[in-house]
This record gives C-alpha cells, sequence and structure tokens, in this order.
C-alpha cells in the first residue's frame, strides 16, 4: 500500500505540476497580449501610463517563473529528486505569498486607478486633433466606436477640446456618430478624426453639440464594466493557480517524505 501511495502521489504531482506550466503560459500570454494589442482600451491606458507597462512586464515575469516551477515539479515527481522536489516547494511557497501581496496592493489601489484612468482620458479627448495619425487617438476612436459611447462621463467632454469647437458647422467626432446595426458591414469600421454634419447650416453661428448624431452614453461605465468583466477573469486564473499551487505543495512534501535519503540512485550524474 505505501508503495501504491507513492506512485499515486507521484502521477498527481505531475499531473498538477503540468497544469501549472500550462496556466504559466496563459499568464505569460496575457502580459504579452497587453504589449502587444493596439485595438482596444487596453492600449490606451499602457501608452498613458507606465504602471500598465510594468504590470505586463510582471506578468510576462510571473508567467516564465511559473512555467519554469512548473518544469521542477514535472522532472522532481518522475525522477524522485529531493532536491528538485524542495525547490519546487520553496517556489511554490514564494509565488502564493507574492500573489497574496501583489492582489492586496491592487484592492486598495483601485480607486486611484479609476482615478488615474478618467485624468487620462480627458486629457487625450482634450488634446485629440483632427486628421493626425496618433495610436493613442486610434485607440479611443476604437473604444467609442465598438462601445457605442461617446466621450468619458458624456458627449459634452468634447466641449473641452479646442479645435472641434471652434468649427463654425456641427461637427462631431466620427467615431461617436450613431450607427445603424442593420446596415453593412463597413458600418463597423472605426472611423477617426472630426465629421461634418451632412444637414449642416453653413451660416450656423457655432458647433452646437446638442445637433450631434451621436450615443449620448459616456464610455466611463462602460469601460468600467470591460475592466470588472477582464478582472472576473483574471481572478478566476489566479484563485485556481493558487488552488493548484496548494495541492502542489502538499504533494511534493509527500512524496519528498517518502523518498529515501540514502537512495543516490535518482540523483543526475554529470
Amino acid at each position: 500500500m505505501g508503495s501504491a501511495c507513492i506512485k499515486i502521489t507521484k502521477y498527481f504531482l505531475f499531473l498538477f505540476s503540468l497544469l501549472f506550466l500550462i496556466l504559466g503560459g496563459v499568464i505569460l500570454g496575457f502580459g504579452v497580449w497587453i504589449l502587444a494589442d493596439k485595438s482596444s482600451f487596453i492600449f490606451v491606458l499602457q501608452s498613458s501610463s507606465s504602471v500598465f507597462n510594468v504590470g505586463a512586464y510582471v506578468f510576462i515575469s510571473v508567467g516564465a517563473v511559473t512555467m519554469f516551477m512548473g518544469l521542477l515539479g514535472c522532472v522532481g515527481a518522475v525522477k524522485e529528486v529531493r532536491c528538485l522536489l524542495g525547490l519546487y516547494f520553496v517556489f511554490l511557497l514564494l509565488v502564493l505569498i507574492a500573489q497574496v501581496t501583489a492582489g492586496v496592493l491592487f484592492y486598495f489601489n483601485m480607486g486611484k486607478v479609476k482615478q488615474e484612468m478618467g485624468s487620462i482620458v480627458i486629457k487625450l479627448i482634450r488634446d485629440y486633433k483632427d486628421g493626425e495619425k496618433d495610436r493613442l487617438q486610434q485607440g479611443w476612436d476604437y473604444v467609442q466606436a465598438q462601445g457605442k459611447c461617446c466621450g468619458w462621463a458624456s458627449p459634452y467632454n468634447w466641449t473641452e477640446n479646442a479645435e472641434l469647437m471652434n468649427r463654425t458647422t456641427v461637427t462631431y467626432p466620427c467615431s461617436c456618430e450613431v450607427k445603424d446595426d442593420n446596415n453593412n458591414s463597413s458600418s463597423y469600421l472605426t472611423s477617426n478624426g472630426f465629421c461634418e454634419h451632412p444637414s449642416s447650416n453653413m451660416t450656423q453661428s457655432g458647433n452646437n453639440p446638442d445637433y450631434w448624431p451621436v450615443y449620448q452614453d459616456g464610455c466611463m461605465q462602460k469601460v468600467q464594466e470591460w475592466l470588472q468583466d477582464n478582472l472576473g477573469i483574471i481572478l478566476g486564473v489566479c484563485v485556481g493557480i493558487a488552488f493548484i499551487e496548494l495541492l502542489g505543495m502538499l504533494l511534493s512534501i509527500c512524496l519528498c517524505r517518502h523518498i529515501h535519503s540514502e537512495d543516490y540512485s535518482k540523483v543526475p550524474k554529470y
């Protein structure tokens, strides 16, 4: 029965380590996605604030370390090497402590992140220039078009843009224009810059936002919902990884205790 329990423990440890290796790849891929994504709100954030760039590199580092630990667990379980199993346990403990610390820090700084987010978007709207091929502007245009929203709190945030409000005809952000969902696929393409209302009166004395054919909802709520949805996925992955970490630590200790220290036949020779 003792030998059978050791074999079962070894196989389960290998299975959990393999799963840990895969989840490490998921974390690493998420960090790469944050840096590489150029078409969603995450690009606006990581282009405007170094916090999100640092967070992306942290995800990449943690993912790489997690994959390395998974490899240690797999080799240590198959070869029954106590040294590798001990390193596996120590790394798991350190990563678990780091995860809890990062989660606590992020939770208590959530209000600061939301405030910084609003300041970034308001500044972006204020400095927006028509016809400029700027990736940050294109990222925000994508958010407004895909989120079917306009401005941060409301479309009136665009009244802070001096270039737009100096127009003498009814002119509005093109990406805010209300699209017909029953139209063809071209209606889903993101428009950039400022558009003039086709029925605008050329003798009008100013650009009145009340006549803009744009979405009336601000993007603040939609962006926060987007972040909440993605944070839910991230938290779910972290909880799953933490559960696997605890099981991996338990299995590694059990296997390490049942491997005879005097059996050096398992240690690789160089």
